[in-house]
Formats: structure tokens, C-alpha cells, sequence
């Protein structure tokens, strides 16, 4: 399996993909709104862009699908439930879901709600794996749940699928925002020494177009939302919402640390 990060540049701060097989040079393009760049550096490589995988529903993520759909004639696929919100599917994708590319990639589809309740990831079946997640996980952060969502369900998709697998699976998130999450994580666990070192690198360092990409062993180092238990971010959540039970569950955190990075 190779990987091509394609750092759009815009506003929003997207990242897409493609995913290809070495032996048949057939390519997968994630969430491709800067459909423009990804067909460049397929013809740079000598691809063939086949499918087209949206994690979600928003127009970030799926606005470049019309013009990759017509330059390539790719099949397009996503959430079995985003029908009446992505036009043109030729696939819904359910939990367990098998996305093959070429003759070498197997990417398996998870339901990940809570950003969207029609969200997907993809976890490649290599050696060490891959999470392509989209607006779920973020380096060093989670989604927001502000346009169709639920922090309570997010919450879910975190603790029951995200947590459990391998620490050396490597994220490749939607968009670009670690330096501010890592910022939000020393603002909720000041103590943080891994997330305080990390955010000094990357402060004189951090280069989108050529981003570090981080393990979900590292993002439990320096991700408040997968820090749910530790005593620090427990007290400092305390400063704000005082009734806080003294010993809260883990959901009940991971809401309310999601109610401050709103506002954040």
C-alpha cells in the first residue's frame, strides 16, 4: 500500500488522500476536494484513480467529487446512510466492509459516528495499519459535532473502536490542526511533558505540505480526549464546571472537554 497526504492548502485546512496498490497502480482518492492536485500527482506517479472514498457528508470533504468523477469515471462510495446527502453514490459502506484496491490494499470500513452520524474511517490491512478518519480523530484532538453530530456518540466511536486498536496504527486525519490541539491538550493538562515537548518541535518545525503523522500510541500520550481518567484534566475541568461528580465517568469528561474546544 502507498500513500500520498496531499495538503490542499485552503482555508479549512483539508487534507486528502490516495491510496494505491504498488502491483496494479490503481489508486483510491479520499475525501479529494482539491480534486485538482490529486489528479496531478496521480498522472506524476502513473496512477489510475478507480474509486473515491467520502468519510462524510460535508462539502469540505465531498466537493471535489463531480470533477474526479468525471475525469476518471471512479466508482463513489460512502456511509450506507449518506445517500440523500451525497448525490451520485455508487456504494454504501456498513461496519466491516471490505474496500479493495488493486490486487494488494484491503482497507476495512468502521461506522465511526459523532461527528456526522454518517461517518465512516478506513483501516488498512498492512503490517502496521492506517486510520484514515476524516473529521473523527484529528492529530492530537477530535471532530467538533456541531452539523449533524452528538459528543456522546463520538465519545463512543473513541472508547469502543478507536481505542482498541494497535498503538502503532498511524493516523491520517481530515485536516491540519495539531499545533492547536496540542495548545488545547497543555491548556487542559498543563503537565502534559509529551504534549509540551512535542508542540515546542512543532512550533519550529511544523510544515502541512510535509506533515509528521502521528500513532494512536502517541495520540494517547498527547490527546486530552483519549485522557479521560487522568487526575489533572479531571481538575482542571472542575474549574469549570464545578459539579463535576468527584470521581466523573469517562463519557461525562470527554463531553465536556468536546463543550470547551468549541469555545476554545
Amino acid at each position: 500500500m502507498i500513500v500520498e497526504q496531499i495538503w490542499t492548502g485552503n482555508a479549512y485546512r483539508n487534507f486528502n488522500y490516495l491510496i494505491a496498490c504498488g502491483e496494479t497502480g490503481e489508486a483510491l482518492a479520499v475525501d479529494p476536494l482539491d480534486y485538482k492536485k490529486c489528479l496531478a500527482l496521480a498522472e506524476q506517479r502513473g496512477w489510475t484513480i478507480t474509486q473515491i472514498v467520502n468519510t462524510h457528508e460535508h462539502g469540505d470533504h465531498t466537493g471535489g467529487n463531480t470533477p474526479m468523477i468525471a475525469a476518471t469515471g471512479a466508482r463513489l462510495l460512502a456511509h450506507e446512510n449518506a445517500g440523500n446527502s451525497i448525490a451520485g453514490m455508487d456504494q454504501g459502506l456498513t461496519a466491516g466492509d471490505v474496500v479493495k484496491v488493486g490486487k494488494s490494499v484491503e482497507l476495512l470500513a468502521l461506522d465511526t459516528p459523532g461527528h456526522t452520524m454518517s461517518h465512516v474511517c478506513l483501516l488498512s490491512n498492512t503490517d502496521t495499519p492506517a486510520l484514515f478518519c476524516g473529521d473523527t480523530l484529528f492529530n492530537a484532538g477530535a471532530g467538533n459535532c456541531h452539523n449533524g453530530g452528538h459528543p456522546s456518540e463520538l465519545y463512543d466511536t473513541f472508547s469502543r473502536q478507536l481505542a482498541t486498536l494497535s498503538p502503532d496504527t498511524l493516523i491520517y486525519p481530515g485536516h491540519d490542526y495539531i499545533t492547536n490541539n496540542l495548545e488545547f491538550t497543555m491548556d487542559r493538562e498543563p503537565d502534559n511533558n509529551d504534549a509540551a515537548r512535542l508542540l515546542e518541535s512543532l512550533k519550529a518545525s511544523h510544515n502541512p505540505d510535509k506533515a509528521m503523522v502521528t500513532s494512536l500510541g502517541q495520540e494517547k500520550l498527547v490527546n486530552t480526549f483519549f485522557r479521560l481518567g487522568n487526575a489533572s484534566v479531571i481538575a482542571r475541568l472542575r474549574e469549570s464546571f464545578p459539579e463535576l461528580a468527584d470521581k466523573p465517568d469517562e463519557r461525562e469528561v470527554f463531553v465536556h472537554l468536546r463543550q470547551l474546544r468549541n469555545a476554545w
